[in-house]
């Protein structure tokens, strides 16, 4: 049998999650160097309309396996199902996102069908026959690369890390279906509660000014708040720190385990610039960043770096904007 490049999709509520997409341009990218068929994989109790979506939409293999009562994510049955389904394929390369579900799923998958594990992938480089996978390490500020010499590489991909690829009119192709019964003996879903309230004012704003913990303490935050002022429509994030110590909601969160941004301006104050929030707030159209540690990881995505103390600086900006706007 042919070997292959399996995706691993994510959805909920019927729709695919957008890192599917971004999981879709990796395979790709790993494509360059293993001439290999990408086949994408999506599992759920009724999935056959959304494997044809996504077939239709980027052109790919798609199958959907079908799992009687399958409504939600479940680490018992996926583990079970690809682990007896995935060997049959003959995979080179096994593509998950560094999310809950991949980080959940990723290393004891790769323990069941003896494959190498590298997580949080952030760019794939390298030759035909020696390729190279980096990825973020002690918060952003170290680049770590890895290699693997096993016939099967479960890898998991950060979101954010590379665009979704532009799919120019594929050729439509037949979605293979699999039926597959596998009954959860350790675990059950108790469904889905949603937040109270969301995140579509953070999502939706064209400028978004966070804060970082290195704001200092809570009531700092009022000089994040008049900043964000300056642009109408603006909201204000942070990060999971700043979440964590309750300071900001958590509806207000960017990164991997928050909200995923992409603002025309992006203003990042007090933030070290760990990979997840990266992730979260990569695709922004211009980003600012405020830090008074010139070493801080931020600074290596940013297109403005500012190296200063932001209780200092940002009242100085805010006064100088004043200024020019009489």
């Amino acid at each position: 049998m042919a070997q292959s490049i399996i995706i691993i999709a994510e959805h909920f509520e019927g729709e695919l999650r957008p890192v599917t997409y971004e999981l879709v341009g990796f395979a790709l990218e790993l494509q360059k160097f293993c001439p290999a068929k990408i086949k994408m994989l999506i599992l759920g109790d009724d999935v056959a309309g959304l494997a044809q979506d996504a077939a239709t939409h980027t052109g790919l293999d798609v199958v959907a396996v079908i799992v009687p009562a399958l409504t939600t994510y479940n680490l018992e049955v996926y583990k079970g199902i690809l682990s007896e389904r995935l060997p049959d394929l003959d995979p080179v390369y096994i593509c998950m996102a560094h999310t809950t579900q991949g980080a959940d799923l990723a290393p004891p998958l790769a323990v069941r069908i003896k494959a190498a594990c590298i997580t949080g992938v952030v760019q794939v480089s390298g030759e035909k026959d020696r390729v190279s996978f980096a990825r973020d390490m002690y918060a952003g500020k170290v680049v770590a690369t890895f290699e693997s010499t096993s016939e099967r590489r479960i890898l998991t991909l950060q979101p954010g890390s590379l665009p979704s690829p532009v799919f120019d009119h594929p050729a439509p192709v037949a979605v293979e279906t699999w039926t597959a019964t596998y009954l959860a003996k350790q675990s059950m879903s108790r469904g889905i509660k949603p937040p109270k309230e969301t995140n579509a004012a953070l999502t939706e704003a064209e400028v978004v000014v966070s804060a970082g913990k290195g704001v200092g303490k809570k009531e700092n935050l009022q000089i994040i708040d008049n900043l964000s002022r300056l642009w109408p429509g603006s909201a204000v994030g942070g990060s999971r720190p700043v979440c964590d110590s309750g300071w900001l909601e958590y509806r207000q969160q960017v990164g991997t385990t928050g909200a995923t941004v992409a603002p025309k301006l992006y203003v990042a104050c007090g933030i070290s610039g760990a990979s997840q929030h990266i992730a979260g707030m990569r695709g922004s159209g211009f980003i600012v960043a405020i830090n008074r540690d010139s070493g801080a990881a931020i600074f290596n995505v940013a297109d403005v770096c500012v190296v200063e103390d932001l209780i200092t600086f940002i009242p100085c900006l805010i006064e100088e904007h004043r200024k020019q706007s009489i």
